[in-house]
């Protein structure tokens, strides 16, 4: 291969890892203007507005508290999620397009997203309904767009492209949230109402995914899968890669760790914000302001942590992220009502540990990953995310439900980190790359 060519091959694969970032700078601020800071507060309060003298409402005619009904919400759209993935993720691997996949997928949410506009009034089920189509959506697009990582970075820079792309998703939240502050604080000098500014963030998070989308579908590139490599349709495609990560334990017990503190960390980001307006009493701008401080302490987080890896090893640096989260959730519980200085400390502490413990986590993954199947592992890393991130939302419900305490549902998160942590510490992580048939780094 002439130097030509290899220039010409780096030139277009950092090219093509730019475009890659974009995704996570389009579809970030869902996660963040909608999941995190607006939906959860707002749709809240609408299905409020709509319960009866109990403070149930009555979808389908089950009886469900309306301060549950966003986290249960949550949970059926994971579990809608589980349901697509692996029929997506099976046709994208015997096409080889992904492409046309990721933009069903986006623009499905992105359009979701943008109809949280019209939920008003006591539309609850209306903002049920959207929520749980744009998260599956989001679901789906995330589990395609981190298949492209073994494609377009090798083993050695995998980890700093890992990190890149969550920083750039934590640097367009950020971003957002300024004009959202902005919008929401001064809603009456705009001659908005609270809600209709609520309403406009919610659906400019929409149109900010469907517009940005379009720089990685430009950019990456679909690579067409041999048919003697097509996957089973489906389910079978889910269960004959689980056969397989059989045949490979050890990185099977790393999926299962990183399965359980994950989860938890999921939790904790669509939950936190109404913890803080319900339990708390802290109002809509005290909320963007500190999601806005977790959003921009995460990119120095991620990219920090990543030099932290560089002396410690990854897995050190996951382990000691565990620990701050527990620690976190614990202090937490014992937040006092109505001191946001507090409420910010605690934002401060989330976002320094967010970024770092995720990117580490999928960049760490990818070296447990036998050679020649990154793309269907990958896949089965994204379902085990989604997969089980029901688990918390309905966990945080159910203890609300009983108890009518966001402190005991706050608190009761800590269970997923402590399980992590002991479940990551047990897993030989080099030992576990050798027997993938990957070189062992010098620190990992």
């Amino acid at each position: 291969m002439g130097a030509d060519t290899m220039v010409a091959e780096a030139t277009e694969r950092r090219r093509e890892q730019r475009g890659w970032y974009f995704y996570d700078w389009a579809c970030s601020v869902y996660s963040t203007s909608v999941l995190t800071v607006f939906l959860g507060p707002y749709l809240t309060s609408v299905a409020e507005d709509a319960a009866d003298a109990d403070g149930y409402v009555h979808p389908l005619g089950i009886p469900v508290r309306a301060g549950s009904f966003f986290a249960y919400s949550v949970s059926l759209s994971v579990i809608a999620a589980v349901l697509v993935m692996p029929l997506v993720g099976a046709a994208a691997d015997r096409s080889g397009r992904k492409k046309p996949l990721l933009a069903a997928a986006a623009y499905t949410g992105a359009m979701a997203t943008t109809g949280l506009f019209f939920l008003d009034g006591h539309r609850y089920l209306l903002g049920g309904a959207l929520l749980i189509v744009a998260n599956a959506a989001m679901s789906v697009g995330m589990m395609l767009y981190n298949s492209y990582l073994p494609q377009i970075a090798g083993p050695e820079e995998r980890d700093a492209v890992s990190s890149r792309g969550w920083a750039f998703g934590y640097a367009a939240g950020s971003l957002v949230l300024v004009v959202n502050l902005v919008l929401y604080t001064a809603h009456d000098s705009f001659g908005l109402s609270e809600g209709m500014a609520v309403r406009i963030c919610l659906a400019s998070a929409g149109l900010w995914w469907g517009a940005f989308t379009l720089v990685p579908l430009r950019r990456l590139h679909d690579r067409r899968t041999p048919q003697k490599e097509a996957t089973a349709p489906g389910f079978r495609q889910l269960a004959a890669t689980i056969r397989d990560m059989r045949r490979h334990p050890l990185t099977l017990s790393f999926l299962l760790a990183y399965l359980v503190y994950n989860d938890g960390i999921q939790t904790v980001i669509s939950q936190a914000s109404v913890y803080g307006s319900e339990e708390l009493g802290l109002g809509q701008s005290t909320l963007i302001g500190a999601v806005l401080l977790v959003q921009v302490l995460a990119v120095a987080g991620a990219l920090g942590m990543g030099r932290l890896a560089r002396v410690y090893g990854a897995k050190r640096t996951i382990l000691g992220s565990l620990v701050a989260w527990t620690l976190t959730l614990a202090a937490g519980y014992f937040l006092p009502a109505g001191a946001p200085v507090w409420f910010f400390v605690l934002a401060a502490g989330i976002g320094l540990v967010l970024g770092g413990s995720q990117a580490l986590s999928r960049s760490l993954f990818s070296h447990l990953v036998p050679p020649g199947k990154e793309a269907e592992y990958f896949s089965a890393y994204e379902m085990s995310d989604r997969g089980m991130s029901w688990l918390g939302p309905l966990l945080f419900g159910i203890t609300y439900q009983l108890t009518g305490s966001y402190r005991d549902a706050i608190i009761s998160l800590v269970a997923f980190f402590v399980l992590g942590f002991v479940l990551l510490a047990r897993v030989p992580v080099r030992r576990a790359i050798g027997d993938a048939g990957n070189p062992v780094p010098q620190k990992i």
